[in-house]
């Protein structure tokens, strides 16, 4: 007999928000393909759950397409099929977008934009064969809050143009695969005390003293964010809670429709209203402007 459950494949599962969501899912009862560049990393997992639950398989979003589908087609054969995809494997690397140029924008990007649609373009065949499944993208709030450097972040303009890409990709992809009964959720969270916060050192690109007086402040604001433990934090766990809320329909998520985008934490609430107000204001303003470009005749 069929196990009831849902089949999760989720990516970065080593820590972070991956590794709370692989708790998460299993408390639901379904069963979770753990992912991480390296099962080392993985080990402890292996003991959460029973091997007909869990399962843990190698799986790097930075290989080459071939290899990915490989890997994905051995996870498909673990339990027969993938009901959800959480893109959720990336990372933050500070530094300012002119020291770091164009290597630095390369990197970010080949993780946290074309993992995801490495990964993705993987599983979408196994999903529309059987016309069922949920593709989750792990966005952030910083696609709506790009200007780091005046707040409490840093300089991480990289990895904001990263999250604003992969947010685009998940919106236009939510549209194609609508009428296979896939659906797409885009998950753009607040800050969140997890493990690896703002751990990654800044990119090793050439130094501009031009900027020393900006890097210093960043360093310092990212030294202050890692030693935070409470007040605005949100915690990883309740967050993942969300997520698996919301796939399966359950909880708070039960009565309401499903959200192309779910925004998860205060902070990011707060800050994704304050880019719409600064966007309505620019229109209101500009309106007249915007519009004075029409063909005549």
């Amino acid at each position: 007999m069929e196990h009831e459950g849902q089949v999760w494949l989720i990516t970065g599962t080593s820590s972070g928000f991956g590794r709370r969501l692989v708790d998460a899912v299993l408390e639901r009862g379904d069963r979770v393909i753990a992912t991480a560049r390296s099962l080392d990393k993985l080990k402890d997992l292996e003991t959460k759950g029973e091997s007909s639950q869990l399962r843990c398989l190698p799986l790097d979003v930075t290989s080459d397409y071939d290899e990915i589908k490989s890997r994905i087609d051995d996870a498909v054969a673990v339990f027969g099929r993938i009901d959800v995809l959480v893109n959720n494997a990336g990372f933050a690397m500070p530094g300012l977008l002119e020291e770091a140029g164009v290597d630095g924008a390369m990197q970010q990007f080949d993780t946290n934009y074309f993992g995801v649609v490495r990964v993705t373009t993987a599983v979408l065949p196994h999903m529309r064969e059987r016309a069922s499944g949920t593709v989750v993208i792990v966005g952030s709030r910083s696609a709506w809050k790009a200007n780091i450097p005046d707040s409490h972040g840093g300089a991480l303009g990289n990895y904001a143009a990263s999250k604003a890409a992969v947010h685009a990709y998940g919106e236009t992809l939510a549209a194609e695969v609508a009428p296979f009964s896939i659906k797409v959720l885009i998950v753009a969270p607040g800050l969140f005390r997890t493990e690896g916060i703002h751990a990654a050192p800044p990119y090793p690109g050439r130094l501009i003293a031009a900027y020393n007086s900006l890097r210093d402040v960043m360093l310092g604001r990212f030294a202050t964010l890692r030693a935070r433990t409470r007040g605005d934090i949100g915690d990883p766990r309740k967050a993942m809670s969300v997520v698996v809320d919301v796939v399966k329909g359950q909880g708070n998520a039960k009565t309401k429709k499903w959200p192309l985008f779910l925004v998860i934490g205060e902070d990011a609430e707060e800050d994704i209203r304050k880019y719409g107000e600064t966007i309505t204001g620019i229109m209101e303003e500009w309106g007249e402007v915007t519009r004075d470009t029409r063909m005549e005749g």
